[in-house]
């Protein structure tokens, strides 16, 4: 049974160069958005492809040699970076999950891409793997 409630919204690649990378994808047979979105926030630039109703694969690529992802990438190459869920409340689901012992990257939600709220489980906390949690309502 599907819960509704908590969907997998995308799987994020860290990818040096942006074109490269969408003709990989492309060739594959997958579709992007034919915009482009700079998350200034997290110093990158996204691009989306659909996979079903509810995943896509989301290519994130450093705007410059800061941020995040660009360290991502100096520290483990290009590749998977995190997996993101969609929530009702990310808020509430981030108060819920630190009372549950999670760690989190931010006390609190912050601007992510698609105008979304977003945060994320620290990997320490998952087996190694980066979780955001995403509002499935627009801010």
């Amino acid at each position: 049974m599907f819960n509704k409630d908590c969907y997998l919204d995308h799987v994020a690649i860290a990818v040096s160069n942006l074109d490269r990378a969408q003709k990989i994808w492309e060739d594959i047979g997958l579709t992007f958005n034919s915009e482009r979105e700079e998350v200034p926030s997290q110093q990158v630039t996204t691009a989306f492809a659909h996979v079903d109703e509810h995943a896509h694969i989301e290519l994130v690529c450093p705007i410059n040699e800061q941020g995040p992802i660009q360290k991502f990438i100096e520290k483990n190459g290009e590749g998977i970076h995190h997996m993101s869920f969609k929530v009702p409340d990310v808020q509430k689901k981030t108060e819920e999950l630190i009372a549950a012992g999670y760690k989190m990257i931010y006390e609190k939600a912050v601007p992510g891409a698609n105008n979304c709220l977003v945060n994320f489980i620290h990997p320490k906390s998952t087996g190694g793997v980066l979780v955001e949690i995403a509002t499935t309502q627009k801010v």
